[in-house]
């Protein structure tokens, strides 16, 4: 089981008890109830203020005989452009699409389905955040549900995630998945980045049912909450505009990594599809 690999990776990880403060995780200072909240009151300001990117694969299996692939995972970030910044490239990233070009990856694993909510306002775009159990986006929860995994990405602060001042740049990985999050930790861990589990984090643990990473077939899914002095380094320019076409190393060392862990995942015995 990946549970068992992943016990030397996390015993080298920031592990609890440094007092996170709260996360926006939690809603508190959220102006929209939901999705469908935001996009009433804002009505005719998507592609100003706000926009949506998606894409589903075409599959199909028009034989009698045999089986034919199928999407498994799908990625998500449910506060991208300016409210968590980099999340929205990371998205298409690990999705297996280069933020600039949205050209295919050419790394040898396959592409993922993938759905984002971007904050596109010059200034305030943290007004635009709704917290994730409160995601009512019909394409958002048509793509989960038709998943068997789902990996949504966050931002967040040192402080939120418990990192400490001395090294800020960490990832907390959450969500409801015991595998998922056994992959990632490995993964990232293996590419020299520190890991903090979830479960010593409450506001950034991603277990929530109602949270869209855990809306999938199996019932539970995969989240990282990524602090901004590690999003930070993986651009050159820290703008939505600039992002795309600045990706720095580490960028592509975290991508790689957490499509590592994606597959590693789906080749777990619970994956196959019979």
């Amino acid at each position: 089981m990946l549970t068992a690999l992943v016990g030397a990776a996390v015993s080298g990880s920031v592990l609890g008890g440094l007092g996170a403060s709260p996360a926006y995780a939690t809603g508190e200072n959220d102006v929209y109830d939901s999705n469908t909240d935001l996009y009433t009151k804002l009505a005719g300001k998507e592609g100003t203020e706000f926009g949506r990117r998606w894409k589903r694969h075409q599959y199909a299996d028009e034989s009698r005989t045999g089986t034919a692939p199928f999407n498994r995972t799908t990625i998500m970030a449910l506060h991208g452009g300016g409210i968590e910044g980099g999340t929205s490239e990371l998205c298409l990233a690990i999705a297996g699409y280069h933020p600039a070009t949205l050209e295919p990856v050419q790394d040898g694993r396959p592409v993922h389905d993938y759905w984002m909510f971007e904050g596109l306002r010059s200034s305030g775009n943290r007004e635009l955040h709704v917290t994730s159990t409160n995601c009512d986006d019909r394409v958002a929860l048509s793509l989960a549900g038709g998943s068997l995994n789902v990996l949504s990405l966050h931002g967040c602060t040192a402080a939120q995630a418990g990192a400490p001042a001395s090294a800020p740049e960490a990832v907390v990985v959450g969500g409801g998945s015991t595998d998922f999050k056994a992959a990632l930790h490995l993964e990232l861990g293996n590419a020299g980045f520190t890991t903090i589990d979830g479960s010593d984090v409450k506001d950034l643990a991603g277990v929530q049912p109602h949270n869209p990473c855990n809306r999938t077939v199996l019932g539970e899914g995969g989240q990282l909450e990524i602090t901004a002095e590690l999003r930070t380094a993986m651009f050159g320019v820290y703008t939505n505009a600039g992002r795309p076409g600045s990706t720095t190393e580490v960028f592509w060392r975290f991508t790689a990594a957490a499509r590592a862990a994606v597959a590693r995942l789906e080749a777990e015995p619970g994956q196959v599809l019979l």
